[in-house]
């Protein structure tokens, strides 16, 4: 099964030589506009909604972007990859063992070639490499990891996806699709293993079949960012607002709820609401942090750099006395 060459840069709509800064506002924008939650065409929004948190989860970490750019579009042609001169990864390059999900995990399967832990082992040794392929005794078959991407909601009461699977048969022929039932448990954290039983590479000569872990990547959320249980929400306030006070409406994970800003609130305040983070386990929760910065208008009217002006004659805060 060939793998396609995806172009994060264009997904996210930004330049090459594009800032982290400029990635994580592209990201974010895009992120609203799509997120399930939010968005008005629901159809097509959950899969735009994957390919934007795909390419951010690869262009918004520098060690993964450096990898991407460093490849490029022949990333297939390095070692190590499906169809490359290696015979690492997924595929194996012959094609006839694939593991492949098309996109139900949440992730390409590109993603999963460049930066999925694809096999735990050398899965080629029980297919005709090596000194264990010789070998009449029973042998297991290898294990195999790829990323589940879960949404924050999933982990709050658990849920169950249905997964589209490839993967080898015991004879060596073409991959074999099935589908698949994974249970997310209710709490589970960024880079914890589900293992789904006998689902990894065959075994020989009447050996057990491997295991396939799926390790949890959640989704970067357009509104909060995950430490832990813990959650940071970014709250962007006028000038006016943060001087005068106002009371706005946020989300959480257990519904929206109306905050207070006080008066003179400064930027970098940090307010906590307890208990409206993630489960931790199946006792109690985490809490949600939110994190005050204020924004200006990009083009004020001329009405408004007058009131500016009025308020820089009439005012004595000397912010640098």
């Amino acid at each position: 099964m060939a793998v396609q060459y995806r172009d994060y840069y264009e997904i996210l709509g930004v330049d090459k030589s594009a800032s982290q800064d400029d990635i994580k506002r592209a990201f974010k924008k895009l992120a609203r506009k799509y997120h399930p939650d939010v968005a008005k065409d629901k159809a097509n929004a959950e899969e735009k909604f994957k390919e934007v948190n795909e390419a951010y989860e690869v262009l918004g970490d520098p060690e993964k972007r450096q990898k991407y750019d460093t490849l490029g579009p022949n990333w297939d042609q390095s070692q190590g990859f499906p169809g490359g001169g290696g015979r690492g990864g997924y595929g194996g390059g012959g094609g006839s063992y694939d593991f492949h999900f098309d996109g139900s995990t949440g992730f390409s399967d590109f993603f999963e070639s460049m930066f999925g832990g694809r096999s735990s082992g050398d899965p080629f040794g029980a297919f005709g490499g090596g000194q264990r392929a010789r070998s009449n005794r029973p042998m297991a078959g290898q294990d195999i990891e790829a990323d589940l991407l879960v949404r924050i909601e999933e982990i709050m009461e658990g849920s169950t996806r249905e997964i589209r699977l490839a993967r080898p048969t015991s004879s060596g022929g073409p991959s074999k699709e099935s589908k698949i039932r994974v249970k997310v448990p209710k709490g589970i954290g960024e880079g914890q293993m589900i293992r789904c039983a006998g689902l990894g590479y065959p075994g020989v000569n009447g050996g057990p079949d491997g295991d396939l872990y799926m390790r949890v990547r959640l989704e970067r959320h357009p509104s909060y960012n995950v430490a832990g249980t813990d959650l940071t929400n970014e709250l962007v306030l006028a000038p006016w607002e943060a001087v005068l006070g106002t009371t706005v409406t946020i989300p959480t994970p257990h519904g929206s709820v109306k905050l207070s800003i006080k008066p003179n609130t400064q930027p970098g305040t940090h307010m906590r609401l307890k208990g409206k983070g993630l489960p931790k386990g199946n006792s109690g929760y985490g809490d949600l942090y939110v994190e005050i910065t204020v924004e200006f208008p990009d083009s004020p009217s001329e009405e408004e750099l007058d009131l500016w002006r009025k308020l820089s004659e009439t005012s004595d805060f000397n912010p640098r006395g």
